[in-house]
């Protein structure tokens, strides 16, 4: 004999959004208030209330990178002082926020600070599967030196150095690494898009021209030298008004696949949403070796790359996604054993113009018809 029995039972599939953290910093440097705490900052926020009336590296950099970062720009700051460093800011707001990069403003001479930050950036992916990438500032031009020498000790700085997540920008201007944060966390671009992008308007807020010890001012070819070595640098155009930026040049191998920010921050970004897709799938059942299953797997994980293909039509133009259509065979899934299973997937950015020529010829033909 049996009493009936009704229940009703919620079942999550795992359809929701992602709580985005691209575009959102983490600033980390000198400040005269607020040393060892976090603070929120977004275009509203008054900075001499949050980090000190006096000027700091901390504050310079975020005014730059609020003005150039759009309606939408906020970040976290972590002041320091002398007996803070800023490994000890990156730990203490990790455990709280997560960030898309880390900002350290304190300017860095020696391709050993440079390396340690790529270390904490791979530590914070190995310990808690947050992917960021960080931009180091190197120092500005000194009073007493020429043109020549400082491109021979910027590039000595970053010379040999394997460090794929970090990039480094020359204060030449004071407040360049700022600019160049603000740049890339600006909304009204993708983050597909590379800092060179001249649609996306010039810079604003960059300090004074820099000059040299001779009084010379900051020439076009210290610039080329400088990306050359793989520091990013602002750039301008002649008969062209405004200053832009160069390529947002990341410390990877020659030949690597990430020797622009724009390759990684895509990367990351689907890692991030496939990372949540296959923790909701540890231990369940529902994702086996059936070629139902399979399918059924192999097509949820597509879904953060067909939502980062999107593109949008508007008055005859096409704004394209962060890449191209996934196509079939892009994931696959294989079973190491009865418990371990393994994703491949492929993404390809679009192609973008960097480097253009137009070729014009006369055509000084007669027309016999006449």
């Amino acid at each position: 004999m049996a009493l009936g029995k009704v229940s009703v039972n919620n079942l999550n599939l795992g359809q929701g959004a992602v709580t985005e953290i691209e575009r959102y910093f983490l600033f980390i440097g000198p400040a005269a208030k607020n040393v060892g705490k976090l603070v929120l900052l977004d275009t509203q926020s008054d900075l001499d209330t949050q980090l000190g009336v006096p000027a700091s590296d901390l504050k310079t950099q975020i005014q730059a990178a609020r003005l150039n970062g759009g309606d939408r720009w906020a970040c976290v700051a972590a002041p320091i002082a002398e007996d803070i460093t800023w490994q000890d800011a990156l730990a203490a707001a990790t455990r709280t926020y997560s960030v898309e990069a880390v900002v350290i403003t304190h300017p860095v001479t020696s391709g050993a600070e440079l390396s340690a930050m790529h270390d904490a950036a791979t530590d914070l992916s190995n310990r808690l599967g947050r992917r960021v990438f960080v931009m180091a500032a190197t120092p500005g031009i000194a009073l007493e030196q020429t043109w020549d020498a400082y491109v021979v000790e910027q590039t000595a700085i970053v010379n040999g150095l394997a460090a794929p997540r970090v990039l480094p920008v020359p204060q030449l201007h004071g407040n360049n690494q700022g600019v160049l944060a603000g740049r890339l966390a600006n909304a009204a671009v993708s983050i597909a898009d590379t800092p060179m992008r001249v649609a996306t308007g010039a810079v604003m807020g960059l300090g004074t021209e820099p000059k040299d010890s001779s009084g010379d001012p900051l020439p076009s070819a210290v610039l080329t030298q400088l990306d050359a070595a793989r520091l990013s640098v602002p750039q301008t155009y002649p008969d062209y008004p405004g200053v832009f930026w160069g390529d947002g040049n990341l410390l990877d191998a020659p030949g690597s696949d990430f020797q622009v920010i724009e390759h990684l921050r895509v990367i990351d970004k689907a890692a991030r949403r496939v990372r949540m897709l296959l923790i909701q799938r540890v231990g369940d059942r529902k994702l086996n070796s059936s070629p139902n299953s399979m399918a059924a797997a192999t097509s949820a994980l597509m879904a953060p790359l067909r939502q980062m293909a999107k593109s949008v039509t508007f008055a005859g133009q096409q704004f394209p996604g962060e890449i191209e259509p996934p196509k079939d065979g892009d994931v696959t899934l294989v079973w190491k054993s009865k418990t371990a299973v393994e994703a491949y997937l492929v993404l390809r950015p679009l192609n973008c113009p960097k480097d253009l020529t137009a070729n014009i010829a006369l055509d000084l033909s007669t027309d016999d018809s006449e």
